[in-house]
């Protein structure tokens, strides 16, 4: 009685008139509007509709190829149902070939010259050289052996598994027999072989104390066809969110048969472009709006403002290709170049002015040696 009477809403004892929701400091609950309750409801009924009708119509599939099987096997005598299971090769999701096939390449020359992009095109657009002559790494001739001895008889594949500290979550692959033979052969790579090789650089990082100063990102999760903008932005910065003051990321880059490098160092917004086709040329739009993106995420993240755009800075001084296949091994190059250097100056070592002549063939042969000597440590 002397507390009067109920009042529904209120905490006693706190003073008048205060509700649950001021007193606990409780989110204010949102307003849904009822076209969007509507939606919603809608939605979710499609999809349990859509899902019996995909329950179904697999019924049907099924019954229908039991009756097939059932009638083959009184027509056929020693029938056997394996025999119409057709004969497929395992499809890698990272292995996208790439070559710079002239117009295919979307990355973006800065002057709008006709007849100079044209001669440049001319130079490096569908010219291949011949590689035949080469001489392979013996490690290379080894695992072509191995190709050749258990992988192609067998139809088996290797499988890698890569550990969370390399693309910041753990994750698997496999590597074909054709990824193995075309790169022996210095044809198109894919993003698995680029990534293989991402994983053996690690370990020289390790060994030099530097995997605080550079990480990397999965090109297989970024390039193109590998998902929406936003989903691409997210992966990259979840990279970004665990970076480590100074620190940069590599990230090889296909916006469609090419392969460039982009290097995002977070903290001074700034993103570092490396191509190696020569002429003067720019990241495509796409791949710069999933760095930017990333970036913003990121500034959100650690409660920064930054700035209106992030820097973008095109290394014009790298080693350029000398036909339309070799993007992938010169991008993995770009990356061991910049990693043997304890101090990371690769802008000074890329400007402007540098020697634009091609890597000699052992460069990238030292490259491919590698490669091969820590794919060899998975064999069976």
């Amino acid at each position: 009685m002397a507390l009067g009477p109920e009042h529904p809403g209120r905490v006693r004892g706190v003073g008048a008139g205060i509700s649950p929701r001021q007193f606990f400091n409780l989110p204010r609950p949102q307003r849904v509007k009822f076209a969007d309750q509507l939606k919603e409801s809608v939605r979710i009924v499609l999809q349990e509709e859509t899902k019996k009708m995909e329950a179904r119509t697999k019924q049907l599939v099924e019954a229908e190829r039991e009756h097939l099987l059932s009638q083959l096997s009184h027509l056929i005598p020693n029938f056997d149902p394996s025999m119409l299971k057709p004969k497929t090769s395992p499809m890698n999701p990272m292995s996208d070939k790439a070559s710079c096939s002239g117009a295919e390449v979307r990355s973006l020359h800065l002057e709008d010259d006709t007849a100079r992009n044209g001669e440049q095109q001319e130079q490096t657009g569908d010219e291949v050289l011949d590689y035949s002559n080469v001489e392979v790494p013996s490690s290379l001739q080894s695992l072509c052996g191995y190709v050749e001895t258990t992988l192609k008889p067998q139809g088996k594949i290797m499988t890698f598994n890569i550990e969370k500290e390399v693309f910041g979550a753990d994750r698997s692959t496999f590597v074909l027999h054709e990824d193995i033979t075309q790169f022996a052969g210095m044809e198109e790579i894919g993003a698995t072989v680029v990534a293989v090789y991402m994983r053996c650089l690690y370990d020289l990082l390790r060994e030099a104390n530097m995997c605080s100063m550079v990480g990397f990102i999965d090109p297989a999760q970024v390039s193109a066809n590998a998902g929406s903008l936003t989903d691409r932005s997210r992966i990259v910065a979840s990279r970004l969110q665990k970076t480590d003051g100074e620190q940069i990321f590599m990230m090889p880059y296909n916006p469609g048969r090419h392969w460039v490098l982009l290097i995002v160092r977070a903290k001074r917004e700034t993103v570092y472009f490396l191509d190696p086709l020569p002429g003067n040329r720019v990241v495509d739009e796409e791949g710069k709006n999933i760095v930017n993106s990333a970036l913003k995420i990121y500034n959100s993240h650690i409660g920064r403002p930054g700035r209106k755009a992030p820097i973008w800075k095109t290394l014009p001084g790298t080693p350029k290709q000398p036909s339309s296949i070799e993007c992938g091994y010169y991008v993995m190059r770009f990356m061991r170049d910049i990693i043997m250097d304890p101090s990371l100056e690769f802008e000074k070592k890329f400007a402007k002015g540098k020697d634009q002549a091609p890597y000699p063939q052992a460069a990238i042969d030292e490259v491919r040696k590698e490669w091969a000597e820590f794919v060899c440590l998975h064999m069976d």
